[in-house]
């Protein structure tokens, strides 16, 4: 099913981590937070081109939050990818897709000593309510089906091999930890399976 509009609208965006074009793609339920794409390079010429997968997370991405690592992330495949080429696909999935407001209660019940499952779970969600169809539309719409993709999560790779776009690398991205996100670090990787140290 797709889910996003047909329509995308293209600009330059010059940013402090380089030069890339900004791609916004509206979604058919919610044309007003629109999935976006970082482009670096020619998407023409991409062969097996570098892709960050990445949901929107305002208190590390914007404010530089240290309870994740999400700001690190975003921040550190900007500069890989406006170095190497390739795309950053932009989802607008708040809080693993609980949305802002529920994120902060989360990390209100966190703050009383929950990790980040508990938290969410305390709250009537899931662990991570994200879907990735947002990203395989915007994929196949650059007619990618091989690429190397930097992350952590396991849940990514498996989403694209599902429907035949082929991972050919995963790259991690590991941030250091920190006396604020060290819990958050070791919650992904002992009960969500995200894959470093």
């Amino acid at each position: 099913m797709n889910v996003l509009m047909s329509q995308s609208t293209e600009a330059f965006l010059p940013t402090i981590g380089g030069p890339f074009d900004i791609r916004s793609f509206p979604n058919k339920e919610n044309p007003y937070a629109p999935a976006l794409v970082l482009i670096s390079g020619d998407p023409e010429k991409f062969q097996t081109p570098l892709i960050r997968i990445h949901s929107e997370c305002l208190t590390g991405d914007v404010f530089g939050s240290l309870r994740c690592d999400c700001g690190y992330q975003l921040h550190k495949s900007m500069q890989l990818i406006a170095d190497e080429g390739g795309l950053i696909i932009y989802l607008r999935q708040e809080g693993r897709g609980i949305g802002l407001h529920h994120k902060i209660e989360a990390y209100q019940k966190q703050d009383l000593g929950m990790d980040t499952v508990e938290a969410n779970e305390a709250l009537g969600f899931g662990p991570d309510l994200r879907n990735y169809d947002e990203a395989i539309e915007i994929l196949r719409s650059f007619n990618l089906t091989k690429i190397r993709l930097l992350t952590n999560n396991p849940a990514k790779v498996n989403a694209l091999e599902k429907v035949g776009i082929h991972v050919k690398d995963r790259i991690p991205l590991l941030a250091l930890p920190n006396e604020f996100n060290k819990a958050y670090l070791d919650t992904k990787r002992e009960k969500m399976g995200h894959l470093f140290p």
